[in-house]
């Protein structure tokens, strides 16, 4: 009872400051009730995600929602005794030592998995992020669950401005997309990284369409660096897809030749090529060794586990031509494989239902498109870009649909900007006259 009513005053505490901050209080098109709706929505997300793990699959040691919410405590009890254990801890400044594998990390479960390469282990990001939240929460795991549907609700905010000027008189459209999306909803409001990573991801993009439109303020590009090194030490993978889609973005927008075309092909070119040639600058970072020994470190913990929605993809080896040749497969399961291999239980239903809406929808979209030349191509094709690369990482990767569905969650607001951007939406309305309230103001 202390964890609820504690989190209900940090939620009441919240909503009373996002009211008076012009970023949620002066949101074009969308009235300040509706974030506030959006806000309670995502809490109630994140209860939902508790108990499910809580009293649906039990097993708390291997439940991401609250594995890292406890190897946080290893972490926190250094504070009252010895706070600069904690601070090198929380800053990963010389915190590699045996003393602290000794004293802290031996106790923890997460903090060292089993397959170790030389990539930077995101677990590390969430733990301490838990750790920092443990300063007011007092432990109660609810405070963990407001603090991260804040953040995940900020960043979607951020979403929601990034692209809000490019769809005038689609806000509440937009807002459905960004706000509403199933999956996102239920995902990215607990206390696991993908609320972490929406913060991220709709930041950036925030700060970058402000770059574009002069409107930078001197914190910006403090907060926009954070940002990027945030997202880097979250999820990699999703940072690499989605620069090379904002670089093309902003090049396109600031000089008009050569042609979108050519910055497109010699960007992702050299961005190709760069990444199959890092090993030689970077001992170890093997792109294709390192998405190959993913795919095979994932099938074998389904099979040891007995995953209920794995689908046995062919194995990958550290070779272009197979990567290039599974290309069409790994697009497929992640943007379809939640319709095409429907896992067992309510949530697998409800992700099939979800993915056969987004397919009526974007195909609803393409019927009734705009004529080409009215269509804000350069944004339409960087984020085509952005969800075909991390669509890409993911399926090559991710054999587990409830993985799947989950770790496309990023790309897929993304997805229906994309669709938003190519409707026609009076050629909808003369030929579905119920439609007219989803587009009224």
């Amino acid at each position: 009872m202390t964890g609820v009513l504690l989190a209900a005053a940090y939620t009441a505490l919240l909503l009373w400051w996002m009211r008076r901050t012009r970023f949620f209080g002066q949101v074009p098109g969308l009235q300040f009730r509706w974030l506030a709706i959006f806000f309670l929505l995502r809490i109630a997300a994140g209860v939902a995600l508790w108990a499910i793990y809580t009293y649906v699959y039990p097993d708390r040691a291997t439940a991401d929602v609250f594995k890292y919410f406890d190897d946080s405590a290893h972490m926190f009890k250094a504070l009252p005794e010895k706070p600069g254990d904690y601070l090198r801890m929380i800053t990963g400044i010389g915190n590699d030592a045996p003393y602290f594998r000794d004293l802290y990390y031996r106790d923890m479960n997460n903090w060292v998995r089993h397959y170790e390469s030389d990539l930077y282990n995101d677990a590390h990001t969430i733990i301490r992020f838990n750790a920092i939240v443990r300063l007011f929460s007092f432990g109660e795991f609810h405070v963990h669950s407001v603090v991260t549907a804040f953040l995940s609700l900020t960043g979607l905010v951020g979403l929601y401005r990034a692209f809000v000027r490019s769809l005038p008189g689609r806000e509440n459209l937009l807002a459905l997309a960004i706000f509403l999306l199933p999956s996102v909803l239920f995902w990215a409001s607990g206390v696991i990284k993908e609320s972490l990573l929406f913060f991220g991801i709709g930041l950036l993009m925030y700060q970058v369409d402000r770059a574009m439109h002069g409107e930078l303020r001197w914190r910006d590009p403090v907060l926009l660096a954070f940002n990027v090194v945030m997202l880097f030490f979250l999820k990699f993978y999703v940072l690499m897809s989605l620069l090379p889609a904002l670089i093309l973005l902003v090049w396109a927008r600031r000089q008009a030749r050569p042609a979108f075309w050519v910055k497109a092909t010699l960007l992702y070119a050299a961005l190709v090529t760069l990444g199959l040639n890092l090993h030689q600058f970077l001992p170890g970072w093997n792109i294709l060794g390192i998405l190959t020994m993913k795919q095979r470190d994932f099938v074998g913990l389904a099979m040891q586990v007995n995953s209920g929605s794995f689908v046995m993809p062919e194995l990958l080896l550290p070779d272009v031509w197979l990567f290039i040749r599974q290309a069409p497969y790994a697009l497929c399961i992640t943007l379809l494989g939640p319709l095409i291999h429907m896992g067992g239980g309510p949530l697998g239903v409800l992700s099939a239902i979800e993915n056969l809406f987004l397919v009526l929808f974007l195909v609803l979209c393409v019927i009734h498109r705009k004529p080409w030349k009215e269509i804000d191509r350069t944004l339409l094709v960087t984020l085509l870009l952005y969800v075909a690369l991390l669509a890409l990482v993911i399926g090559w990767t991710t054999p587990v649909m409830g993985a799947v569905v989950r770790y496309r969650t990023p790309l897929l607001p993304f997805l229906m900007v994309a669709g938003l951007l190519i409707l026609d939406h009076s050629r909808l309305i003369k030929r579905v006259p119920l439609a007219k309230r989803s587009f009224a103001a």
